[in-house]
């Protein structure tokens, strides 16, 4: 058994035996994480497991709410060159459960993933049996894996993305990574970038492919008219109102689109600011930091209430999975975690909707999206605060300019169309290469 291998089980068992007792009492006490709490163990109720049926069974594991849009991308094609399969779609975290059970109910039987302790990762695949564990993006857990691969499961990684932040870190535990990535049968990679990336941590190089991001096949498929004029009437926008949204702002960026808001606002002041934080706990600092500074604010959950229109120049987006669509009605657009150092958001996801598309320097998880836009001209990088907001009104003060932008934001998108269902003919093919040696039941 690799030396690796087996200090990361010790690591995790002597971490894990210790620490669960306490979780398991804070859950009880708390009510909190209540449902998820025997499934991350492995432990899946009988009527859950009952409604898996079909064959192959493709179980699909997803973090949180982004990754489970990737999911929904793949899962389409693949019910077109399978139509009889049984999806399973995991996740990690609450709002990417919710997310996926309000999407895709439908399509896959939703659960949450087992932790990777190599009891619960047996226990889970003993129980749900799957033909082929597929991983996403970024979700290279060893016990997992590689008990897969001793039940005989086929095991993929689809979608697959290594950024230049996390490949520090993996080659800082390159023996483990090498040992967890040999029991994996295919490697499907965005981009040039991340094969050659899982390639130094450790990937056989036969096994790796370069498919595209298949995020941006879905995003394509849901810009309806319809979604527009639904959101128009939610805000209760009118004439040219223009609209700046600030889309997935982690906290040190608050004060900056405060500012940046001010300094819009003395030339634009009907400009009404939809700011979407990436935590919702956020949410009401947020509004007690701009009501301060004399902006009237509602949330986004008010305007669900009966009779209540959007009246505030100030909304804050405190719901999950809306901001996708809200992007439609924006005049401009600034993602965010990109004026800090975290890795930037998926830009794609406003400038499929056609609008110009700000972002800051750091945008190392999402390379591939920012590559894209850079080619086409569709991008507009900034440098800070001061820079966002003398750009947004330039394009605020400029509709033309900024349906040029736009438009060249789009073609993005649609450059990379096709990449889901490569993805999934990945999964297909893996599949039909033969049966494999079903998962052990439990005795």
């Amino acid at each position: 058994m690799n030396i690796a291998y087996t200090a990361y089980n010790l690591l995790t068992t002597g971490l894990f035996l210790p620490l669960f007792p306490a979780f398991w009492f804070y859950s009880r006490m708390s009510g909190r994480y209540t449902e998820s709490i025997n499934q991350r163990l492995g432990c899946y109720p009988p009527e859950l497991v009952g409604r898996i049926s079909g064959s192959p069974r493709i179980w699909i594991h997803a973090v949180s709410v982004g990754e489970v849009s990737v999911a929904a991308a793949i899962i389409e094609p693949l019910i077109f060159f399978m139509p009889e399969s049984a999806i399973i779609l995991s996740t990690t975290t609450e709002h990417g459960q919710a997310y996926a059970r309000n999407k895709l109910r439908s399509v896959a039987t939703c659960i949450y993933a087992p932790v990777d302790f190599i009891a619960s990762a047996r226990k889970a695949l003993t129980v749900i049996k799957p033909d082929i564990l597929v991983c996403l993006e970024t979700e290279i857990w060893p016990n997992w894996l590689v008990e897969a691969h001793r039940m005989g499961i086929k095991t993929a990684l689809v979608n697959g993305r290594i950024s230049v932040r996390t490949i520090k870190k993996y080659l800082k535990i390159r023996p483990l990574m090498r040992e967890t990535l040999k029991h994996v049968d295919a490697f499907s990679m965005i981009r040039e970038e991340d094969a050659q990336r899982i390639k130094m941590i450790g990937a056989p190089p036969g096994r790796v492919k370069i498919n595209g991001n298949a995020k941006y096949d879905i995003l394509l498929n849901r810009t309806h008219a319809h979604i527009v004029k639904k959101m128009t009437s939610l805000y209760n926008l009118y004439g040219d109102r223009p609209v700046f949204l600030a889309g997935s702002i982690r906290s040190q960026e608050e004060k900056i689109i405060l500012e940046v808001y001010r300094k819009i606002v003395e030339f634009f002041p009907e400009t009404l600011l939809i700011i979407a934080p990436r935590h919702l706990e956020r949410a009401k600092h947020i509004n007690d930091m701009f009501k301060e500074k004399g902006f009237s604010c509602q949330l986004r959950t008010d305007l669900d209430k009966k009779n209540c229109l959007r009246t505030a120049s100030v909304i804050i987006l405190d719901t999950i999975g809306d901001l996708q669509d809200t992007y439609s009605i924006a005049s401009v657009v600034f993602c965010g975690a990109s004026l800090v150092p975290l890795g930037g958001q998926n830009i794609l996801e406003a400038a499929v909707w056609g609008k110009p598309v700000f972002y800051g320097p750091s945008m190392e998880d999402f390379l591939d999206a920012k590559e894209l836009l850079d080619k086409t001209g569709g991008g507009i990088q900034v440098e800070d605060g001061r820079e966002l907001a003398e750009k947004a009104i330039f394009y605020l003060g400029n509709p033309e300019q900024a349906d040029i932008a736009g438009g060249l934001a789009r073609k993005a998108v649609l450059s990379n169309k096709g990449s889901a269902g490569k993805h999934a003919a990945v999964i297909y093919r893996l599949l039909s290469k033969g049966t494999k040696r079903r998962a052990p039941t439990n005795s």
